[in-house]
C-alpha cells in the first residue's frame, strides 16, 4: 500500500505515521509526508498512491483544491481535521472517512476498515472526473450506472453523457452513497433509477432502468438486490 500524509504539523504527521506502521506493517510499500498544499499536489502528479490522509488546514491554505483533485484520482482519501464543519463539506467530494483530531489508534483502525470494505455510509454528492486538463464535478444524483473499463470505469449520466473515470469499480463503490448497488462484476447502478428486473426461463437476469437501458445482472446479486428494493 502506498500512502501519502498531507499534514503541516510534524508531530501529528509522525504520530499518524507511527500508528499506520503499527497497524499495517509490511502492507505499507511506501509512506510519504508532505507539509504543504503545493508539495502534495506535485507529489501526486508524479507518483502513484493508494490512500491519502489529508488535513484540510495547511499553514493557512485550505485543502479543498487538493480534495477536488483527489476525487478525480484513482486513490481514496481520509480526512484528518479538528474542524467538523469542514468534514461535512468534505464528504460531498467522496472522502472515505473523517478522523477527528486528536487522532486515536482506535479511530484510525476503523478508518482502515472502511478502506478495506464498502459500508455504504458515505454522503458523496460530487465525483470529480478529469477530461484532458479540465476537472468536471459530476453530481452523484445524475449518475445512472457505472461500468468497469480497462481498470477504470465509465460513468453514464441521466443526460446521456458518458465520462471515463480513473477509479476501479471497487474503489468508486466505496465512496458512492448507499443507494448505488453492485448488480454484476462489471456494473454498479443507481437504485433510484431502476424500473424493473427481468428474469428468463434459463435463469438469467436483466435490469431495466427508467431510461430504458438494459443491463446484465449477476445471479449472485439478484437476491440481495430484491431484498433492498
Amino acid at each position: 500500500m502506498k500512502i501519502l500524509i498531507v499534514e503541516d504539523e510534524i508531530v501529528a504527521a509522525r504520530g499518524l505515521e507511527r500508528m499506520l506502521r503499527e497497524l499495517l506493517g509490511s502492507k505499507i510499500s511506501s509512506l510519504r509526508i508532505e507539509k504543504s498544499l503545493i508539495g502534495s499536489q506535485c507529489f501526486i502528479q508524479e507518483n502513484e498512491i493508494d490512500l491519502l490522509f489529508l488535513d484540510l488546514n495547511l499553514d493557512g491554505d485550505i485543502g479543498f483544491d487538493l480534495l477536488q483533485e483527489a476525487s478525480a484520482a484513482s486513490f481514496l482519501t481520509i480526512i484528518t481535521s479538528g474542524n467538523t464543519a469542514e468534514a461535512i463539506r468534505a464528504f460531498e467530494y467522496g472522502v472515505l472517512d473523517f478522523v477527528p483530531k486528536p487522532i486515536s489508534k482506535d479511530r484510525i483502525t476503523k478508518a482502515l476498515e472502511k478502506y478495506k470494505t464498502n459500508n455504504g455510509q458515505t454522503k458523496t454528492r460530487y465525483i470529480g472526473i478529469k477530461q484532458d486538463d479540465r476537472l468536471n464535478l459530476i453530481a452523484t444524483k445524475d449518475i445512472l450506472y457505472v461500468q468497469s473499463f480497462d481498470k477504470r470505469v465509465k460513468v453514464f449520466q441521466k443526460n446521456g453523457e458518458m465520462l471515463v473515470h480513473n477509479k476501479s469499480l471497487d474503489s468508486i463503490l466505496k465512496v458512492l452513497p448507499a443507494h448505488f448497488l453492485r448488480i454484476h462484476r462489471s456494473y454498479i447502478v443507481n437504485s433510484k433509477q431502476i424500473n424493473k428486473i427481468k428474469t428468463s426461463a434459463g435463469g438469467s437476469y436483466q435490469l431495466e432502468l427508467n431510461t430504458g437501458t438494459k443491463l446484465k445482472m449477476g445471479r449472485n446479486y439478484y437476491k440481495e438486490l430484491k431484498a433492498k428494493l
